[in-house]
């Protein structure tokens, strides 16, 4: 597959947020202008000298930096900022993310994903500041991405886990379950409206979303899988939102690899036949939800 400019500038730039380090920082550190590191962010062709000492100071291979064979992606804000790049120009995603995708998931959702994100911290962690600022930063990033999923509405499938969904209602929309008795109510409150948004989204059948219910065992590691005009492109993380969210451990990973693709393609479609839809998933959902919070 040729190099494309365009995606090599678009790692670089989320490589460069997930690093912690302004544009500026890496530019002096270059000894290269920041006007020239935003140019090569916009595609713009680098020498291969420039592209290895980016490579080395962000932390990342250069086959990682140039797209060859299998993007690892081990921050969080550089792993969501890829997915917001792909989406701009994907025409069909199909999902398995959690019991939450969080581009159909509503408003309320995210009024309270920053507090969920902030709880996951381990209050002893070593660099708290900068685990905060980054927090800042990813939900810049997904803010930036539920636009653009609003405004361009690309076809989505997405396969949601009975199990995930119960685990969801029981233990409410939290970052961490030793939280206060009170607040913990509050989040099982959110959790059950976000689940009957979820429903409601099955029972209305918008144009170009389809959510199926699984109720066979799913992988722990999520996937995402991208349509765009000329090619497919596999995502796979470790990182998660919503109830016990996980943004700080794990390495994801992006590719386009044609039996990779095939064998999550293989896989999308045996649990979507499988999966509950339409009048039956809406059943089960409002079953589920009166069994576990009355």
């Amino acid at each position: 597959m040729p190099l494309r400019f365009d995606d090599i500038g678009n790692r670089l730039r989320a490589f460069r947020l997930g690093s912690g380090l302004s544009a500026e920082e890496i530019a002096q550190r270059l000894g290269i202008s920041r006007t020239a590191l935003y140019r090569f962010e916009k595609g713009e062709l680098a020498k291969i000298e420039t592209l290895e000492n980016l490579a080395e100071l962000l932390q990342v291979s250069v086959p990682t930096l140039l797209g060859v064979g299998v993007e690892y992606i081990a921050s969080a804000v550089s792993y969501f900022e890829r997915m917001r790049q792909i989406e701009e120009t994907a025409e069909h995603i199909i999902v398995l993310a959690g019991p939450i995708s969080y581009v159909l998931a509503s408003d309320a959702f995210d009024r309270t994903l920053p507090d969920v994100l902030r709880e996951s911290v381990p209050d002893g962690i070593a660099n708290r500041d900068r685990a905060a600022a980054q927090i800042d930063e990813l939900l810049e990033v997904l803010k930036q991405r539920k636009a653009c999923y609003r405004r361009r509405q690309p076809a989505i499938v997405n396969l949601i886990s009975a199990a995930e969904m119960q685990r969801f209602l029981r233990n409410g929309l939290v970052g961490r379950l030793d939280l206060p008795e009170a607040l913990r109510r509050e989040r099982r409150a959110l959790a059950r409206a976000e689940a009957g948004h979820f429903t409601a989204l099955m029972e209305n059948e918008p144009i170009g979303v389809q959510i199926g219910i699984v109720l066979d065992t799913l992988p722990h590691t999520s996937f995402q899988i991208f349509r765009q005009p000329d090619r497919q492109i596999l995502a796979l993380s470790p990182f998660r939102l919503g109830e016990e969210p996980n943004i700080r451990v794990g390495v994801a990973m992006i590719t386009s690899a044609p039996e990779a693709l095939a064998l999550h393609e293989k896989m999308a479609r045996e649990l979507w036949a499988s999966a509950l839809k339409g009048p039956a998933a809406v059943r089960f959902m409002r079953a589920m939800m009166e069994k576990i919070t009355s």
